[in-house]
């Protein structure tokens, strides 16, 4: 098994690999480099045809094909990932910019976890059953929804597809996705994966291309029963527009805009290591970064002398070097807009502390879009800085007094994906946890994950929960049976 980038990455339909229908390709770039370094298929309507058609003759078979033999196959896929974790890690850096050992340690070791888990959890899913005494029973059936569509966004690439794919396929569905046609390779190699796993034809087909020409036709298409998607809370919108008009089932992950509430009781050590992390991991690129820093008045300004130092420590640098602790930007559209975002801070009167600019390397990389990690004071709750996703290495910090204010700036976001609370008081931190309008809440930690749990945000930061027997429960259809006695 080859896995290395092609020129021309293809797709994924009934179990072969092809070009798109119209021949169009889409320029893949190293956002490291700024070189093009592969072409992605610019699929459309045509090509989405062709692939649900292959879901839904291969759907029959999948979905009555016995769980543990479903467990067998993608038990395997999550083997191959791990034998082959230098390669899609590499692949996963070269597309997305993120340091080689973040994919390593990161991405690539939760794609095939997430195969893992799924795989597993079909074998002890288990249905309801209700007795009433002398008169019947009923019980629950869980059937496969049918053919599912699954849209995975750039920050995470493999980690997020696989995150959809995984439970979609085990519980009986046949699936059409797509990832993002700015990091589309190791979607493409996962397809290989696949073929050499023995996964049958059609029951998982990849379609690359972009979001209006291909990821719209799997939203509208009336083969598709349900969706679900990982985006932006602008894209969230505009698919819930279009699906539920035709009821089918949707899991939105959207946006975030996390608040990281730090009181004066907490372990400081532990803290500060975590919210740096929690700040500018993955170039601050993931939805459930801390980008809202609240931090308790009496420890405020110690906070901000030690946080500022070192934030301007973390070394930004070539992606391939395992002394980067910043690699680049994911593209140049997304580049351009977190340096908008730094300039409509300052314009509010946000005092830039720390960073606030792009970063030349040489070498290799002098064409790379690089940015500093970026520390900024003195703006309210109610300003576009501190209410709008930046998706960037890009952070705010307040003050607060007590815990009702910390609530009040914590819930002033229209988002409501993460928050993290840093306290050894065990009553106030489940008071706080109790309060704070969050899908997920973490006490004196971060980004500690138990897949068993449900995943998802309230407000603006979507609707439905990812993970565990949600998965499961989402990508099934629950049918009930009466027999009377």
């Amino acid at each position: 098994m080859n896995l290395t980038a092609p020129q021309h990455i293809a797709n994924y339909i009934a179990g072969s690999l092809q070009a798109s229908l119209n021949g169009k390709y889409i320029d893949n770039i190293n956002p490291a480099t700024g070189e093009i370094y592969s072409h992605t298929p610019d699929s459309d309507i045509s090509d989405v045809e062709e692939a649900i058609g292959a879901a839904r003759a291969a759907f029959p078979m999948w979905s009555t094909t016995p769980a543990e033999e479903r467990f067998k196959i993608l038990n395997r896929i999550a083997q191959l990932i791990d034998d082959n974790l230098d390669a899609l890690a590499l692949a996963e850096t070269n597309d997305n910019g993120k340091p080689l050992w973040l994919s390593k340690r990161v991405d690539i070791a939760r794609a095939s976890s997430n195969f893992r888990f799924f795989a597993t959890g079909i074998m002890h899913f288990s249905a309801e059953s209700h007795s009433m005494e002398d008169k019947a029973i009923n019980y629950t059936l869980r059937q496969p929804v049918g053919v599912v569509g699954c849209i995975s966004p750039w920050n995470l690439p493999l980690y997020l597809f696989t995150w959809k794919i995984a439970p979609a396929l085990a519980a009986g569905n046949c699936v059409v996705a797509k990832p993002s046609e700015v990091t589309p390779m190791t979607a493409y190699l996962l397809s290989i994966i696949c073929m050499e796993a023995g996964l049958p034809a059609g029951v998982l087909n990849i379609v690359h291309g972009t979001g209006p020409g291909c990821g719209s036709a799997i939203v509208a298409h009336p083969g598709i029963k349900a969706i679900s998607f990982t985006g932006s809370t602008r894209a969230g919108k505009e698919i819930a527009r279009i699906a539920a008009p035709m009821f089918k089932k949707l899991s939105l992950e959207l946006g975030g805009k996390n608040p990281n509430i730090i009181f004066a009781d907490c372990d400081w050590d532990k803290m500060m290591r975590t919210t740096l992390q929690s700040s500018f991991s993955n170039q601050g690129q993931i939805c459930l970064c801390g980008s809202r820093i609240l931090i308790e008045e009496s420890i405020y300004e110690k906070f901000r002398h030690e946080f500022v130092a070192r934030a301007k420590k973390l070394n930004v640098g070539d992606p391939l070097d395992d002394n980067s602790r910043q690699g680049a930007i994911v593209s140049k559209m997304h580049f351009d807009k977190v340096l908008s975002c730094i300039a409509l801070a300052k314009e509010e009167g946000g005092n830039v502390l720390a960073g606030g600019n792009a970063v030349k390397l040489t070498g290799r990389c002098e064409n790379g879009l690089f940015i500093e990690p970026t520390v900024i004071e003195g703006l309210g709750p109610h300003c576009r800085t501190n209410m709008e996703e930046i998706f960037g290495p890009v952070v705010t910090i307040q003050s607060f007094k007590n815990e009702d204010e910390a609530l009040q700036l914590a819930n002033t976001s229209d988002y409501g994906l993460s928050a993290t609370i840093w306290t050894q008081d065990v009553s106030r931190a489940n008071r706080i946890a109790g309060k704070v309008n969050s899908g997920i809440i973490w006490v004196n930690c971060w980004l500690l994950r138990d897949l068993r749990t449900p995943f998802g945000g309230f407000k603006s930061s979507g609707i439905g929960r990812e993970g565990g027997w949600d998965a499961l429960k989402f990508f099934t259809e629950p049918k009930n049976v009466c027999i009377e006695l």
